[in-house]
């Protein structure tokens, strides 16, 4: 008797056991699987950030040398004061910071009345827009341009970016707003309410993760774009990822200020995608399952 009771037993237990189990295996595949894709990006940047604060000695030395000793802040200096990165910096938050507002502010009730009148058609050809190579956008642009006296303008810079910016917005709003349940809608229309009233105060509160997700991917693709910069800019209105390309010298090349250019580059969206990834995960998450 205490065999027989006993075998039944270790078969629950057992049983119990096996759901335990396919989730540890299941977590322990998903974080292998983030460390497969992550590491090689983490990597890159480590040692990007190793070579900037290296002097160039320790970056042309073989075995490469990884862990600055001492560090060194000479290249930041030297790429601020020989380059005027202050400058780049500010004109690639103007141009970035005014690309997504009226990416934003056209963008959102694009995204609204497309969602709405099931408008695909028009989104397919957004995001052809968006696929287009820019340099297609090149010559007809510098063209238009130069015809009304824009080039080498910070308003050049902005308007060509909102090939970049709004495709963006519009398609991140129009899939989340069909997400959102048209009962509120229906509800506030039969109180009376007019077509702005509906877009007003009912879903665009609740539009609010995926103007966020919207903001963040435009200003990011915004300020990470170099063709334009490089092309339609002047000398005092370069971005930041034009103005790298001119830590590069034809007599050497500079690994260690050349780091630290990408460097400024790259913290402030990398910062400003830490700081606020709760509403980027939030956003993107938000309406997978429709209410």
């Amino acid at each position: 008797m205490t065999h027989a009771a006993a075998a039944p037993r270790i078969t629950i237990e057992r049983a119990r056991s096996w759901p335990r189990l396919r989730r540890a295996v299941r977590r322990a595949g998903f974080w292998l699987s983030v460390v497969v894709i992550v590491s090689p990006a983490i990597l890159v940047f480590l040692w990007m950030l190793s070579l900037s604060l290296k002097n160039e000695i320790d970056n042309l030395a073989y075995p490469p040398v990884f862990i600055p000793d001492p560090p060194t802040l000479k290249n930041y200096v030297q790429v601020f004061t020989e380059n005027s990165m202050g400058l780049y910096f500010w004109n690639s938050i103007v141009v970035s910071g005014c690309a997504t507002l009226i990416a934003l502010a056209v963008g959102v009730p694009a995204g609204y009345g497309i969602a709405r009148l099931q408008a695909h058609r028009f989104m397919v050809l957004i995001l052809i827009a968006r696929m287009t190579p820019a340099l297609s956008y090149l010559i007809p642009l510098f063209t238009v341009f130069q015809f009304l006296g824009l080039n080498n303008t910070l308003t050049a810079l902005v308007i060509t970016h909102l090939v970049i910016t709004v495709p963006i917005v519009v398609y991140v709003m129009a899939g989340h707003f069909e997400t959102l349940p048209k009962e509120l809608e229906e509800a506030a229309l039969i109180d009376g309410g007019s077509a702005w009233t509906l877009f007003r105060y009912v879903a665009l509160p609740l539009a609010r993760p995926g103007i966020v997700v919207g903001t963040i991917l435009a200003f990011i693709f915004s300020w990470n774009n170099f063709v334009f910069g490089a092309v339609l800019a002047g000398r005092a209105t370069r971005t930041l990822p034009a103005a790298v390309y001119n830590v590069l010298t034809f007599e050497q090349l500079a690994w260690g200020p050349l780091a630290g250019a990408a460097i400024v580059v790259t913290l402030p969206v990398l910062m400003l995608t830490i700081f606020i990834q709760k509403e980027i995960v939030a956003g993107l998450t938000t309406g997978g399952v429709k209410a």
